[in-house]
């Protein structure tokens, strides 16, 4: 069901023996090979605007849509008719994240390099934001609480989410709307402009503004490769977060990991979606055998197993046989995991030795599925790598750095011999006069 991949006596410090980001699994996630047809969506949403996001709903979400603003009623509609579970789910959730959140805002830092020189860091919401929640093999409703959040924390002043169209009426609710429960969650957030857009045509509708969705600053939330490739096509016209593709766990664990906890967290990631990354980097032959089997229990028992199984045999997904927890490391840094579960003695010690990962999961009672719903933390991750120099969504992907420059006249006295230095030695008189400009009295 699993491949293994035996890095045991190889060594990444010698010489360049091995390089452990070729050797460990990774997803065939070819953005480039999605670029014509996804260039093709975007001109046409550019250039034909609501009726090419119509078309498009017709041919891949299989739904005509007219409208495509979610009318404020069926938002609460779906909230009155949420099942108190659910809600109460939802409750809990928000509270955490939002605690969370406000710890994570920062102040303006004010410098003052002496008397009437001052600099002022200032941080500033994002003006408007398009929120994209996916809506396709399952209805990812705590994506919307994920992105929703931190915008509302940082100040962000106007918020636009999309989520692709239902064929389905689920109980009568009525087809070409996003899923109840995603229209439920933006109810009880307070968002109120919702479209019923999906995939590459949504992020283009955000960066192009179609009416009646005005254009955004930002765009963010994950998806699956045409969003992901249209957000990259559209960076600059708009700004986005990340590339963020199919799910992906990493667990580094040792001999003293439980194996059903192990084999169950491989599969949580698995169900998402055939091209979700379920990877085991393990000092113990005992456990990799240990997690096949119990894989094979689990797996046949649980809903969703063609997926599974085909996410778990695919080139993405492997156990990753090591020497030890020092060569362990080493392997986890250079996988850069979304998600990655430590399963060892001392878990929080070698947490701490993590330098690539969108997020950590410290000993056997924190699954990512905590971290899915109810940790307090997001969700919303740098995948495929990307972990080594990206960062998860936060508050301050919704916010913005400005300097405030405050400086008297005999502050800039003090400096100006060496601006008007430094600009000549750059060969930019312009530079320099601007400076003697205020002294030429």
């Amino acid at each position: 069901m699993i491949r293994r991949i035996d890095l045991r006596g190889a060594s990444s410090s010698e010489g360049g023996a091995v390089d452990y980001r070729a050797a460990v699994p990774r997803a065939d996630f070819d953005v480039e090979a999605a670029v014509p047809a996804v260039h093709a969506i975007c001109e046409a949403v550019r250039t034909r605007g609501l009726e090419a996001i119509r078309e498009y709903s017709q041919r891949f979400d299989g739904v005509a849509v007219d409208d495509i603003r979610v009318p404020v009623g069926a938002l609460d509609e779906a909230l009155e008719r949420l099942d108190p579970g659910v809600r109460a789910g939802l409750d809990e959730s928000i509270r955490r994240l939002r605690a969370t959140c406000a710890a994570e805002l920062e102040t303006d830092v004010t410098t003052d390099l002496g008397p009437g020189a001052r600099v002022t860091h200032r941080k500033v919401p994002v003006g408007r934001v398009g929120l994209y929640v996916p809506g396709g093999l399952a209805p990812l409703v705590s994506s919307v609480l994920m992105n929703v959040v931190p915008a509302q924390t940082a100040g962000v002043g106007s918020i636009a989410l999309a989520s692709p169209p239902q064929p389905d009426t689920f109980g009568g609710f009525g087809a070409g709307l996003p899923h109840p429960t995603i229209l439920a969650a933006c109810a009880l957030l307070g968002v109120e402009e919702v479209y019923a857009v999906g995939g590459a045509q949504a992020i283009a509708m955000f960066a192009y503004g179609v009416a009646p969705c005005a254009r955004v600053d930002l765009v963010t939330g994950p998806g699956n490769i045409y969003t992901v490739t249209a957000k990259r096509l559209l960076k600059g016209q708009v700004g986005i977060d990340s590339e963020a593709g199919p799910t992906e766990i990493a667990i580094l664990a040792d001999d003293t990991a439980d194996a059903a906890y192990v084999a169950a967290d491989l599969v949580s990631q698995a169900e998402h979606d055939p091209l979700a990354a379920s990877v085991l980097v393990t000092s113990s032959a005992g456990l990799a055998d240990e997690v096949e089997a119990e894989l094979q229990t689990q797996v046949a028992a649980t809903k969703h197993s063609e997926r599974i199984r085909t996410a778990l045999a695919g080139r993405q997904s492997g156990i990753v046989l090591v020497d030890d927890l020092e060569q362990g490391l080493e392997v986890v840094n250079a996988y850069a995991a979304e998600h990655l579960e430590i399963h060892t003695s001392d878990a929080a010690a070698y947490a701490a030795r993590v330098t690539n990962a969108g997020a950590i999961f410290v000993g056997p009672h924190a699954p990512v599925s905590l971290g899915d719903y109810c940790a307090g933390s997001n969700h919303v991750l740098p995948t495929g790598g990307c972990a080594c120099h990206s960062s998860g969504l936060s508050v301050r992907a919704f916010t913005k750095s400005v300097h405030v420059v405050d400086y008297s006249r005999d502050a800039l006295a003090e400096v100006a011999d060496h601006v008007v230095t430094l600009a000549e030695a750059e060969d930019l008189p312009g530079h320099g006069a601007a400076i003697q400009v205020r002294f030429s009295e």
